[in-house]
């Protein structure tokens, strides 16, 4: 049986702690100013090491490389980098590519990080779902096959434009990505999902059999103007957890 996981986007390790203490299973490391805001690898190294001394070594680490990766060498390299940082889950950003280079680029990053960074690190493109993004690759036509020809570990649905106030339900609906999660099933990957997610829309969400939910915006304290750079609450992000099924709920361990 899969396991449903919540997974929280925090700029260092104070929100790490925070996420952690309200029941997110992945703490993802970003800069919140675009849809995947590379961090530095030493803050990586910092939520690690922070986590791992506050009793959560259970709580895995994700972090990302970008959402447009313009040089293959250099998109390996950094993959590379924030897996010996300390992330367990890397995600690489696939923004404006066909299938055909997407697949070409991925599979590189892929057998990259695979032959030289440590056992257990999963490798999960991103794919957008904005029209504009749209334009190039299809998410819900063409995933299985990226998944497929690069032997990634799952594909992530995120939205690209985060400051237009559309979310990710605004370009799809729930039967698309009910029909994304059991095609990833059916090749044994993992099907992710971003976009500005809000804690109303989680059930609905759940339900659809995705894996996993990834959440900014929705975690950190409403102030005005703050928006992706707030403060992640665990109070917040318990009540995220609180939406988890129940068997995903009781795991504590990813």
């Amino acid at each position: 049986m899969r396991k449903h996981q919540l997974l929280v986007s925090v700029r260092g390790s104070n929100e790490a702690l925070e996420a952690a203490q309200g029941g997110a299973q992945i703490v993802d490391v970003e800069y919140p100013a675009s849809a995947l805001g590379a961090p530095y690898p030493l803050n990586i190294a910092a939520v690690r090491t922070h986590l791992t001394q506050a009793g959560f070594q259970h709580v895995r680490v994700s972090t990302n490389i970008g959402e447009f990766q313009s040089v293959r060498a250099s998109a390996c390299q950094a993959a590379l980098g924030v897996a010996f940082a300390g992330a367990d889950l890397i995600k690489f950003g696939l923004a404006e590519q066909t299938l055909a280079s997407a697949s070409y680029l991925a599979d590189t990053i892929v057998r990259t990080v695979r032959s030289l960074a440590s056992e257990g690190k999963k490798l999960i493109p991103a794919i957008f779902v904005d029209e504009d993004m749209r334009r190039f690759f299809d998410p819900f036509m063409e995933s299985f096959e990226l998944a497929k020809q690069c032997k990634a570990d799952g594909i992530l649905i995120d939205t690209y434009n985060k400051l237009i106030g559309k979310g990710l339900l605004d370009y799809c609906k729930p039967e698309d990505l009910a029909a994304f999660a059991r095609g990833m099933h059916s090749l044994d990957k993992e099907a992710w999902i971003s976009g500005s997610i809000r804690l109303k829309e989680m059930p609905t969400l759940w339900q659809t059999g995705v894996d996993v939910i990834c959440v900014r915006s929705a975690a950190c304290v409403k102030e005005e103007g703050t928006e992706r750079f707030g403060k992640v609450s665990r109070t917040i992000v318990s009540e995220l957890a609180a939406t988890l099924p129940e068997s995903s709920a009781a795991e504590k361990a990813i």
